[in-house]
């Protein structure tokens, strides 16, 4: 059995995610929060919200021990980029793209 959690239209790079999603796959729910809570970088306090998240749908929709829950799966995908312009000289514009993700969570019970 498994629980999953998401979360839509992160305003972070899915590029900057993927390396703090990286350090808690497949550990336990208990050791990922300790990782996430001394990770220092801008996706550890999201991604710790969709792991309480996640545990708590496992543990409240299907009776799951939370004690026994790992991480199984943990991605992130992009989402819409959101475009503005930085103006330049002689006129010009740079696009300056200010992306977002996607980041969906399962965690299950061990066998």
């Amino acid at each position: 059995m498994e629980a999953k959690a998401h979360v839509k239209y992160l305003r972070i790079s899915p590029r900057k995610v993927k390396i703090v999603a990286d350090l808690i796959r497949g550990k336990s729910v208990a050791q990922a929060t300790a990782i996430l809570m001394t990770t220092p970088k801008a996706a550890s306090e999201p991604l710790l919200k969709l792991l309480k998240s996640a545990t708590a749908n496992a543990e409240n929709n299907h009776n799951m021990d939370p004690e026994s829950l790992y991480v199984s799966e943990v991605f992130a995908t992009p989402g819409p980029i959101i475009k503005r312009i930085m103006p330049r000289a002689q006129g010009r514009a740079y696009r300056i793209n200010k992306r977002t993700s996607h980041v969906t969570m399962t965690v299950a019970e061990k066998a």
